[in-house]
C-alpha cells in the first residue's frame, strides 16, 4: 500500500519534475504573502453547497484577490489522480498557489493504543501525497489526545513524538513540513507542543499557530509567544462583530508577535463575521436566520476584513 501510494503522487509526467524536486528537506514559503484557508468559508459549503472544492482557486482570486490557498480534507469530494490534476490546473489557471491541507478525521496521533495511533499514522500519508502533487509546503494535522486530564498525561509527548516520527518518516524527501496546530486541550497547551516539537527534533516539523485556539483562562498573547518559534505557517484567526469590531482578541498585537519573532510566509485567513467573537460569560448571543446569499455575503465580510488588516501590517499597503 505505501508503494502505491507513492506510485500515484510519482508516476504522472505532470508532476514527475516536481517529485524530482521534492527529493529534498522540507521547505516554506519565506516571503511574506496572504492565503486564504477555505475553513473561513466552509458555512456556505455544508449549509447551503454554494461551492465545490474545485472551485476554490477561482474564488481566492476572484472573490478575494487572494495568492494563497489552505486546502481541507474534509472537502475533498473524489481525491482521484483526475480530481487532483483538474485542481491542480485550476490552480495554476487562477495562479493560486496551494499552501497546505488541513488534515482532521484521520485517527488519534497520541492515542494511549499503540495500533491506534499506528494507524493514524498511515491514515494520514495519502495526504502526504496529495499536498506533494498539488505542491504545498505542508500538511497541518491534530494531536490528538484528550481534551480532558492532559496535564496529568506523562506519556503524552512520547506518544505523540513516536506518531509524527512514523509519519515524518514516510513524507521524508517529499519536501513537506508536518506541522501541528492548537486545537483546545492538550494541542492547546504550550507546554505540550513545544515539548513534542523538542522531543521529535526533525526540521520538518513545525506548529501552526492559531490566533484563537487557546484553552480557557488562558492568554491568546502568551499562547502564541511560546509557540511561534516553531512556526512554519500562521493561521490568522479572526472572529468578527456585526459592527465590524474584534472583541476576541487583539489582532495586531498578535501579528505583531509573529513579526518579532521572525516570521515570513503565508499569513492565512481563518475569518467568521457576524458571530460576535468571544462570549461574556453566561451570555446568550443566537445566531439570526440568514439566507444563502446572506451567508455567502457575511463569510466574504470576514475574510476581506481580515485581510486588510494583514495588507495593512504585513504587506504595508495603505
Amino acid at each position: 500500500m505505501m508503494h502505491t501510494r507513492r506510485h500515484f503522487v510519482t508516476a504522472s509526467a505532470a508532476v514527475a519534475a516536481a517529485a524530482a524536486a521534492g527529493m529534498r528537506a522540507a521547505q516554506r514559503p519565506t516571503k511574506d504573502d496572504i492565503s486564504l484557508a477555505a475553513w473561513s468559508i466552509n458555512r456556505s459549503f455544508f449549509t447551503t453547497h454554494r461551492w465545490k472544492n474545485l472551485d476554490l482557486p477561482r474564488i481566492a482570486r476572484e472573490e478575494f484577490a487572494i495568492n494563497g490557498l489552505e486546502l481541507v480534507n474534509q472537502f475533498f469530494e473524489n481525491p482521484v489522480q483526475g480530481y487532483l490534476r483538474q485542481l491542480l490546473n485550476n490552480g495554476k489557471k487562477h495562479g493560486v498557489t496551494f499552501v497546505l491541507v488541513m488534515v482532521d478525521g484521520e485517527g488519534d496521533m497520541a492515542a494511549r493504543d499503540k495500533s491506534e495511533r499506528t494507524q493514524a499514522a498511515v491514515c494520514h500519508r495519502k495526504w502526504v501525497d496529495i499536498a506533494h502533487l498539488l505542491g504545498c509546503h505542508a500538511i497541518r494535522c491534530n494531536l490528538g489526545g484528550s481534551r480532558e486530564g492532559w496535564k496529568q498525561d506523562k506519556d503524552l509527548v512520547g506518544r505523540a513524538a513516536e506518531s509524527f516520527n512514523n509519519l515524518l518518516e514516510y513524507a521524508r524527501g517529499a519536501g513537506l513540513n508536518v506541522v501541528i496546530e492548537n486545537h483546545g486541550g492538550a494541542s492547546s497547551d504550550p507546554e505540550v507542543l513545544v515539548g513534542i516539537m523538542k522531543a521529535v527534533n526533525n526540521p520538518d516539523f513545525g506548529v501552526l499557530p492559531d490566533f484563537g485556539n487557546v484553552n480557557p483562562g488562558d492568554d491568546n498573547a502568551e499562547v502564541l509567544r511560546k509557540i511561534v518559534p516553531y512556526a512554519k505557517g500562521i493561521s490568522v484567526k479572526a472572529s468578527w462583530a456585526p459592527d465590524g469590531t474584534h472583541p476576541g482578541w487583539d489582532l495586531e498585537k498578535l501579528i505583531k508577535i509573529c513579526q518579532d519573532a521572525g516570521y515570513h510566509g503565508f499569513w492565512g485567513i481563518e475569518s467568521s463575521y457576524g458571530r460576535g467573537g468571544r462570549r461574556a460569560p453566561g451570555a446568550a448571543q443566537p445566531e439570526p436566520e440568514l439566507s444563502p446569499d446572506q451567508l455567502w455575503e457575511n463569510e466574504k465580510k470576514g475574510v476581506l476584513l481580515t485581510k486588510a488588516v494583514l495588507e495593512r501590517l504585513v504587506l504595508k499597503k495603505s
